[in-house]
C-alpha cells in the first residue's frame, strides 16, 4: 500500500507546503554535476567517477539556473530523505520534466536510508532548470524488510553545503 503524502512528508525535510502532493512530496533540485571518468560496477566493489558542478548559466531571484544541452547528467536533490522502518520508496519524475524532453533515472530507496540522494538526468532536448525547482516525488510504500539499509551512501551529502 502507498502511503499519503502527509506520511511521505513527515520523512522529508525541509518542505514547504507546495510540496506535499495527494501521494507523495516533491524534491527539488539543488546541484547538477556532469560525469567525468568512467565509473566501475564490479562484484565485490564499485566507485563512482569522478565528476564537476555544472556552473550555473544565470540567477533567477538567487536561485541558479542550469542551461543543460543533451546529455546525461547527476542530479542532487536539496531535501533530506529518511525512509522509516516497513517502508521502500520510489522516485518517479515529475510530468513537467518528462514534457520538457528529460527523464529522471533512480533506484529504490530502502527501509532505513536517510540522505540528500542523486539521481541520473537524462536531457534529450537543450533545457533550463533552476535550483528550487521540483524535478521529482517521492512516494512511500509500506514493505516487509528483514534489515534496514547500511550501505556506503548512507547519510550521503548531508555534509554538502554547497
Amino acid at each position: 500500500m502507498f502511503r499519503s503524502g502527509a506520511f511521505v512528508a513527515d520523512h522529508v525535510e525541509p518542505i514547504s507546503d507546495a510540496q506535499v502532493q495527494p501521494n507523495g512530496v516533491d524534491l527539488t533540485l539543488d546541484r547538477v554535476f556532469e560525469p567525468l571518468e568512467p565509473g566501475y560496477v564490479g562484484r565485490d566493489g564499485k566507485e563512482v567517477g569522478a565528476r564537476q558542478a555544472v556552473e550555473p548559466a544565470e540567477s533567477d531571484a538567487d536561485h541558479p539556473v542550469y542551461y543543460l544541452p543533451p546529455g546525461g547528467y547527476v542530479v542532487r536533490y536539496a531535501e533530506t530523505v529518511s525512509i522509516p522502518s516497513g517502508h521502500v520508496g520510489f522516485l518517479y519524475p515529475r510530468s513537467t520534466l518528462l514534457r520538457s524532453a528529460c527523464m529522471l533515472n533512480t533506484a529504490v530507496w530502502d527501509a532505513g536510508y536517510r540522505g540528500r540522494g542523486e539521481g541520473l538526468l537524462q536531457v534529450h532536448h537543450d533545457v533550463e532548470l533552476a535550483a528550487g525547482a521540483r524535478v521529482a516525488q517521492l512516494v512511500l510504500a509500506a514493505a516487509d524488510h528483514e534489515s534496514s539499509y547500511d550501505g556506503s551512501y548512507q547519510d550521503e551529502n548531508l555534509e554538502t553545503v554547497d
